[in-house]
């Protein structure tokens, strides 16, 4: 009979510390424990991406440059999203997102358009090279989805409101110069969802560089591309030093394209320009307003 009556009373008892646990928890220590713990797994995912032996050597070797781990965790990239990558180029960042992106998210490659009255021979060429890489490699890039996007009206890249990420690299200055970078940023944010992301890394130009040397040197001011953003609807989220190069001096014969990986003058002065390494760079991010509910 004691025996039964403990029994009892030590059942009674537990159910009273998990009753007092539950009531105890704090929701946003629990929602915070609950982040943390996704965040880690997007790290892993991110690191595992970026360390798959399927990346170019030679791309591989820029990453002391562009840091890739830091900057797509800075825009917040998880792979469940469809990110919208702006002029993938030769496709650097290509070969990180679409794996990353393939089994749960989508990656969408917006190309430069070449199907205008006098399309230019480096954009055709370039868009081919990158549709042979992804034609050779299907295991990899067979979800990819290809659009292009660029003067004169081709400034949907996607369906309005579906993309949870739009990130360029290094490409403002040749909009700048082309006379319409407000049209892609508008773009920028048409293709968005509210509360989506806009990642921006663009060659940094000196506080009050004047207009004409942006559209020749190949580097812009932050103000620049934070005006251009704020005037589509953007909201300035943050801002980072990760691609920062405090060793660019931002004044060379061949403006940024003096520096690797271009390093326009050949051999002239290579080891100088190597030591340097990569542009100074800006790291923005932006964020569409979500729309507001009636309740605030």
């Amino acid at each position: 009979m004691k025996s039964s009556l403990l029994l009892r009373s030590l059942v009674l008892a537990t159910a009273l510390i998990s009753a007092c646990a539950v009531v105890e928890t704090n929701p946003v220590e629990v929602a915070a424990a609950e982040k943390a713990q996704h965040d880690a797994a997007i790290s892993v995912a991110l690191k595992v991406a970026i360390a798959s032996p399927s990346r170019s050597a030679e791309f591989r070797a820029r990453d002391v440059y562009r840091h890739p781990q830091e900057t797509l965790s800075f825009f917040g990239i998880a792979p469940e999203m469809t990110v919208v990558e702006i002029w993938p180029g030769g496709g650097w960042y290509t070969e990180i997102l679409a794996p990353y992106l393939r089994e749960k998210g989508h990656y969408v490659a917006a190309t430069f358009v070449t199907d205008g009255p006098s399309p230019s021979a480096y954009y055709q060429k370039t868009n081919e090279k990158f549709l042979a890489k992804l034609a050779a490699s299907p295991a990899l890039y067979d979800r990819t989805v290809v659009t292009a996007i660029g003067k004169p009206d081709h400034y949907a890249p996607v369906a309005p409101g579906s993309a949870d990420a739009v990130l360029t690299f290094r490409n403002v200055h040749n909009w700048l110069a082309g006379g319409f970078s407000q049209e892609m940023f508008n773009a920028f944010y048409a293709a968005l969802k509210p509360g989506g992301v806009l990642g921006v890394v663009e060659h940094r130009a000196a506080h009050h560089t004047p207009f004409e040397q942006m559209k020749t040197s190949g580097y812009v001011t932050e103000d620049y591309v934070i005006t251009q953003a704020l005037t589509a609807g953007f909201v300035l989220d943050d801002r980072s030093e990760i691609n920062a190069n405090p060793l660019d001096a931002k004044d060379y014969p061949e403006g940024v394209w003096t520096l690797p990986p271009s390093l326009e003058l050949g051999e002239k002065d290579r080891a100088k320009y190597l030591a340097i390494g990569e542009s100074d760079r800006m790291t923005l991010r932006f964020t569409k307003p979500r729309a507001k509910t009636g309740l605030e």
